[in-house]
């Protein structure tokens, strides 16, 4: 059973015949200690808060029964761990990887968790158009008005915690009267970037440690494994 924020999402896994619903992380409407398992990929990194980040976890562990396991996936701010870049770093601009969403912390997959910078209903909206082909192109990003958080320069280190990346998204725009589609340009080109409206989501990207000592400040789970996998912190939970 899926859960996403996005109801377009949702309604693909619908006609995918998978079971899904809509909902928020904060608050999962599923029965106390009835899972199995529960996998929590690139969600918990869009929470603002330490507080609501911490909270997430605590709603994961309360649907799992006793023995049941989590696995967390957050995006890392140590892109560069032992020596070895991550797939972020090193895939260029324009990639066709189709692993690349799940490399990369999936920070290029539309997820919608509550944000700082963004009302949950633009940010609904930045989700649901990014399932037409869209693409993190990745540019020199301009700052965005009235905010106070840096914004990410795609493919490079992370140099705060607390950022904004841009999301280009693409789509079908009107131009002189005509509609024109942005997918016929070149990715990155002058005429795609006029074409794609760009977003703008909030990232805490957690440092090394971050997420195993929250997940330890909860008495009602036990840390399994904890490991660092391609820009992603990941740990393994175990219900007590």
């Amino acid at each position: 059973v899926g859960c996403d924020r996005s109801k377009n999402l949702v309604d693909i896994c619908g006609e995918k015949n998978f079971q899904a619903f809509v909902c928020d992380a904060l608050s999962v409407p599923i029965r106390s200690g009835s899972c199995d398992a529960c996998i929590s990929i690139a969600v918990i990194h869009h929470f603002s808060t330490a507080e609501r980040r911490l909270a997430t976890i605590h709603e994961l562990a309360r649907l799992l029964r006793p023995g049941g396991m989590a696995l967390i996936y957050v995006w890392a701010m140590e892109q560069e761990y032992k020596s070895q870049k991550s797939k972020y770093l090193k895939e260029k601009n324009g990639s066709k990887d189709k692993e690349e969403e799940i490399n990369t912390g999936m920070a290029q997959r539309p997820r919608l968790s509550d944000q700082m910078s963004l009302s949950s209903s633009q940010d609904s909206a930045c989700s649901d158009r990014l399932l037409n082909n869209s693409k993190d192109e990745g540019c020199d990003a301009k700052p965005v008005a009235g905010s106070r958080l840096p914004v990410h320069t795609n493919r490079t280190s992370f140099h705060s915690q607390d950022l904004l990346v841009p999301w280009h998204l693409k789509g079908g725009t009107k131009k002189k009267g005509k509609s024109v589609d942005p997918v016929s340009f070149p990715a990155g080109s002058k005429e795609s970037q006029e074409l794609s409206p760009v977003f703008h989501r909030y990232y805490h990207v957690f440092s090394e440690g971050e997420l195993e000592a929250a997940c330890r400040s909860l008495d009602c789970v036990r840390v399994q494994n904890s490991y660092y996998d391609q820009g992603n912190w990941c740990v393994v939970l175990e219900k007590l």
